[in-house]
């Protein structure tokens, strides 16, 4: 769903958003299923001109990060120098990358907006120009961990006194052939392809990986001073958070959880919890 109230109600409701590959023909394919973006016109929310010099993820994190701001009526303007933003993703502009080898393969032309669309940083830039949001920019690509790193950080930028709001975005769109056909070969993927609503299914003794998908998410996150000075309707409250690097494996954690057990206890610590 698109929006906050659409994602809930489809959650709420348990609609599967996992289905046939409609953005490109993955009929030749090992993994032909996906968690698509559905019914989504960038048009209908940003101008096209702008639209056009965006990668898929850039324009699903411009998106979000327009009705988080939206959403929590922080006017921007007044204080543009302590508004920060940070953004997390992973593989940037891949689906860019992907269609635009594929054409100059082909004998086209690369155009002059294909390196733009392909740094990850441009995602925050964009919000940032729109916006006129002056403080820290940082966009983080620790891979899966990059939405979580984004909102730490974002509470590091708040806490060292660098910034009083700082807009938090963590997303992906990575649908192309060669992503999927990488992630399928290295048998990452669910190839339940006659049954994709029921491919996803992480906990069953009976999974064969997990399901590609896109989309982003956004928070507007500040000090509980500035929140309460500015009368803003707060939704929740990071008592902590913690990060850590278990050295083991491109992949696959320790089988003693070493890792994540320390990032708890991190988190822990830095709550004051005991």
């Amino acid at each position: 769903g698109i929006g906050v109230d659409a994602y809930w109600s489809a959650l709420v409701e348990g609609q599967c958003g996992v289905g046939k590959i409609t953005r490109f023909d993955a009929s030749e394919l090992p993994v032909q299923i996906a968690a698509e973006l559905k019914d989504f016109d960038p048009a209908a929310y940003m101008p096209k001109t702008l639209a056009r010099t965006m990668d898929p993820f850039m324009q699903f994190a411009f998106i979000a990060a327009e009705q988080a701001i939206a959403d929590s009526g922080l006017c921007i303007e007044s204080e543009s120098d302590r508004v920060g933003i940070v953004m997390g993703t992973a593989m940037d502009g891949v689906t860019t990358v992907a269609q635009t080898q594929a054409a100059f393969d082909e004998g086209k032309r690369v155009g002059p907006r294909f390196v733009p669309m392909t740094i990850g940083n441009i995602a925050a830039a964009q919000i940032a120009i729109a916006h006129g949001i002056h403080g820290p920019s940082l966009t983080l690509n620790t891979a899966c961990s990059a939405g979580g790193d984004a909102i730490m950080t974002a509470t590091m930028l708040l806490n060292s006194g660098e910034a009083d709001a700082v807009l938090a975005v963590g997303g992906e769109s990575i649908l192309c052939p060669i992503v999927v056909s990488g992630l399928a070969q290295a048998k990452a993927l669910s190839r339940r392809n006659d049954d994709p609503e029921h491919a996803c299914r992480p906990f069953d003794a009976d999974r064969d990986g997990f399901v590609i998908g896109e989309g982003v998410g956004a928070l507007l996150i500040e000090t509980e001073e500035h929140a309460v000075k500015r009368g803003a309707t707060i939704y929740a409250e990071i008592i902590g958070a913690g990060s850590s690097d278990d050295a083991f494996h491109m992949t696959a954690p320790r089988d003693d959880g070493e890792g994540m057990i320390a990032a708890m206890q991190r988190a822990i610590a830095d709550a004051g919890v005991s």
